[in-house]
């Protein structure tokens, strides 16, 4: 069996996304935005789903995200360290303006699509591959009627998803999350040959503030605006 519903959603914002570095594996916490938007978009999440299991990261913004949900519906946070976010090895806490000063060649790669160098940043193929397993693995454990709540990263659940729709690490035609939103999968239909179908990507609270990185609404903003992409 598997469950009938995994949700891919991403922590909140942390001081290193406010400022464009480069994250990875370090381990940022949450912001005062970020914690915001973990509550906020915890309580859509808990009004739109009945989540049967919620498993985290184990970095702590992945983790204090997830923390935000089970408040809310009472289940416990089950860490897993394979759906951490990819390491970016020297790059990280890095802008990218740095990193094309020190590694010119590299970030002309990595900007490319094609893997940085000698820079120790893990293979994207080797995100995908623990990405897949961690998220195969604890939906098996599910029913059909079930919903799995994973709390990872950006570029973790980017990997993540084309492992599991079956395509190739190297593909690129899904767009990046932005912070403290989800994609939704489905087991795919008897007879498509298909695992896993995508049945939503990039969702927010449909009552965020129209900046989302801004915060909470102030004096005068608009609610009935839509949530604008970040990125």
């Amino acid at each position: 069996m598997t469950a009938g519903r995994v949700v891919l959603w991403r922590h909140g914002r942390t001081a290193h996304n406010a400022a464009a570095r480069l994250q990875g594996q370090s381990d940022i916490p949450l912001d005062e935005v970020g914690a915001w938007q973990a509550e906020t978009a915890a309580a859509a999440l808990a009004g739109r789903y009945a989540p049967t299991r919620i498993v985290a990261s184990d970095l702590g913004r992945a983790r204090a995200t997830a923390e935000a949900l089970s408040q809310r519906t009472g289940l416990p946070v089950h860490t897993d360290a394979r759906v951490r976010e990819r390491s970016f090895g020297d790059w990280e806490g890095m802008t990218s303006a740095e990193i094309a000063e020190r590694w010119p060649e590299q970030h002309a790669a990595w900007r490319a699509g094609r893997e940085p160098e000698r820079v120790g940043a893990e293979a994207r193929a080797d995100v995908q591959a623990r990405m897949l397993t961690a998220v195969t693995e604890q939906a098996a454990a599910l029913e059909p009627d079930d919903t799995l709540v994973v709390v990872s990263h950006g570029a973790a659940i980017t990997l993540g998803l084309t492992g599991l729709l079956g395509l190739p690490a190297e593909w690129k035609g899904v767009s990046g999350m932005a912070n403290a939103h989800w994609a939704e999968i489905q087991p795919g239909r008897p007879g498509s040959g298909l695992a896993w179908r995508l049945e939503a990507l990039n969702v927010g609270p449909v009552h965020a503030s129209s900046d989302w990185n801004a915060g909470p609404d102030r004096v005068g903003r608009d609610m009935d605006e839509e949530v604008r992409d970040p990125a």
